[in-house]
């Protein structure tokens, strides 16, 4: 890790990088399990990294709890979805939620209790939501897809990797400056035209969906994925930090890296259930 530090941003991000992607691509073929444990591991660690961030503003969240009800949450969307157990136990939801107004209840130091107890409902929200979702999307069909999970990824990745070249060359024309200085006008047009290349290369060799499908997710991608950045640096900016966290050397943070995804994936889902 020393020597990695020692690197240059670009390094470390390539590094990480293709590090991070055998990775998550490895378990996203093997088994639909062990894509499971990948995702639940990644949102674990994601809503940690958020309490702990409201943490640094003086705030008291249910940091475990409201972790352990994402995960409860994500670990109940993959057996109901695989159909191992029925679609009622989703009612289970709600007592386990509502611990969180009894839990704080004995917090006797916590001044500000309810404010508190959203913080934890948002985390929940924020993160965990996201990546039930995610898992609701590959096990859709009528067996697991990868396909839907890895091309999404990809033109994720596409999007960040053409708005980071792209905008360091060629960034002049503020994009939001008010929350990001660093985002361009150019960057997002490097952005839009890498993920159009991988949308158009998905068309051809996935086809769980049609070619246009596969553009307009690049679309939500690029869009959408712009938004949640922009609002992760808003939430930053809030609480004067550059980075979520330094989990992922040259990335920051898992915040930081999967926060165009926290707010693609409902959009993602709602336009594959729409057209189906």
């Amino acid at each position: 890790m020393s020597r990695l530090n020692n690197l240059s941003n670009l390094q470390q991000r390539t590094i990480t990088g293709l590090i991070g992607v055998f990775i998550v691509i490895g378990c996203i073929l093997y088994s639909d399990w062990t894509f499971f444990l990948l995702f639940c591991t990644i949102s674990g660690l994601t809503q940690m990294e958020f309490y702990k961030l409201l943490g640094l503003d003086g705030n008291q969240p249910l940091t475990y709890y409201g972790t352990f009800c994402g995960t409860f949450l994500i670990g109940l969307t993959y057996l109901i979805e695989l159909g191992i157990v029925p679609f009622e136990n989703y009612f289970l939801i709600s007592p386990v939620l509502s611990m969180i107004f009894f839990i704080k209840l004995y917090k006797k130091r916590d001044l500000k209790p309810f404010m508190n107890i959203g913080f934890t409902f948002l985390g929940i929200i924020y993160v965990a939501l996201p990546f039930s979702l995610i898992i609701v999307l590959a096990l859709s069909g009528p067996s697991y897809n990868y396909e839907i999970i890895l091309g999404s990824l990809l033109l994720l990745w596409a999007s960040d990797i053409g708005g980071y070249f792209a905008g360091t060359k060629f960034g002049r024309r503020k994009l939001f400056e008010r929350i990001s200085p660093k985002k361009s006008w150019e960057g997002a047009m490097g952005s839009a035209g890498f993920a159009a290349i991988i949308a158009f290369f998905l068309g051809l060799y996935f086809t769980s969906f049609a070619p246009w499908k596969w553009y307009c997710i690049g679309a939500i991608m690029v869009v959408v994925g712009t938004y949640g950045d922009l609002v992760e640096s808003l939430f930053k900016r809030s609480i004067a930090i550059k980075d979520s966290g330094t989990s992922i050397p040259g990335h920051g943070g898992f915040l930081d890296r999967f926060d165009g995804l926290l707010l693609s994936a409902p959009f993602i889902v709602t336009f594959i259930k729409l057209f189906p």
